[in-house]
C-alpha cells in the first residue's frame, strides 16, 4: 500500500480512535483489526480494477461511520475495563481477607486489652465490605465477556449496575479501612513502627493505586459508551 493510501487509512482510524476510550492494549488490538480490515478492502478493490482513490473511498465507505462503528467498539472496550478492575478487585480482595490479620500477630500490643466494641464493630464491617466487593468482582467477571460478545442492551444494562456497585463498594471500602487505620494509630502507638504493619501500609496503598487507575478507567469507558 502507497504512503497516501496509508495515509487516508491512518486518518480514519484515528478519527475512530478520538471517539473510543477504554484500556489501552484492548484499544490498539481493535484498531489494529480494524486497520487489517481497511487494507484488505482497499486491496481487493484495486485488485478489482478500481483506481487507487475510488478503492480508497469504498473502503473506508464501507468499512462505516462513526455511529455504525463506535456503540460496538465502546462496549467492548467498557466490557475490558470492567474485566480489568474485576480481576484487580479479586485479587486485592482475596489477599487482604487473608493476610489482613497478619500484620498484627505477634504485636507488642496484640496481647493487651481488646479494643472498643465500636472498633471491633467497623473492623468485621470491613471484612464483610471486602466480602461483598469480592462477590461483586466476580459477577463482574462473568458478565463482562458476555457484553463484550452480544453487547445487547438486555446485558449491557446489569453490567452496568455490577460496576457502579463494585465501584461504590470499593469506595466504601476504602473509607472503612482508611478509618480503622488512623483508629489503630490512635490506640497503640507502636503500631506505626510495627515493621508486619509498616509493609502492610505500603502494599495496600499500591493496591489501592492499581484500583483507582482500574476503577477511573472504567468509569470513563462506561461513560464513552452511554454518551
Amino acid at each position: 500500500m502507497r504512503v497516501h493510501e496509508e495515509a487516508v487509512v491512518d486518518r480514519r482510524l484515528h478519527e475512530l480512535s478520538t471517539r473510543l476510550h477504554g484500556p489501552g492494549r484492548l484499544k490498539t488490538d481493535l484498531l489494529t483489526e480494524a486497520r487489517h480490515a481497511l487494507e484488505d478492502a482497499v486491496e481487493a478493490y484495486r485488485d478489482g480494477g478500481l483506481p487507487p482513490t475510488e478503492a480508497q473511498r469504498r473502503a473506508v465507505a464501507e468499512f462505516g461511520s462513526d455511529a455504525q462503528l463506535v456503540p460496538g467498539f465502546q462496549a467492548e472496550l467498557a466490557a475490558g475495563a470492567l474485566r480489568g478492575l474485576a480481576l484487580r478487585t479479586l485479587v486485592v480482595a482475596v489477599v487482604l481477607l487473608a493476610t489482613g490479620d497478619l500484620t498484627w500477630q505477634g504485636s507488642s500490643w496484640s496481647g493487651g486489652p481488646p479494643p472498643p466494641a465500636a472498633y471491633l464493630l467497623l473492623s468485621a464491617a470491613l471484612n464483610v465490605i471486602w466480602g461483598v466487593v469480592a462477590a461483586l468482582a466476580l459477577a463482574a467477571l462473568l458478565a463482562g465477556p458476555l457484553v463484550a460478545r452480544w453487547g445487547t442492551a438486555r446485558l449491557a444494562h446489569p453490567a452496568r449496575l455490577i460496576g457502579f456497585g463494585l465501584t461504590g463498594s470499593l469506595l466504601l471500602g476504602a473509607a472503612a479501612g482508611g478509618a480503622l487505620f488512623g483508629w489503630s494509630l490512635g490506640l497503640w502507638d507502636a503500631a506505626l513502627t510495627w515493621p508486619p504493619m509498616i509493609i502492610g501500609m505500603v502494599v495496600v496503598s499500591a493496591a489501592w493505586f492499581a484500583l483507582a487507575r482500574a476503577a477511573r478507567c472504567w468509569v470513563l469507558a462506561d461513560r464513552r459508551l452511554a454518551g
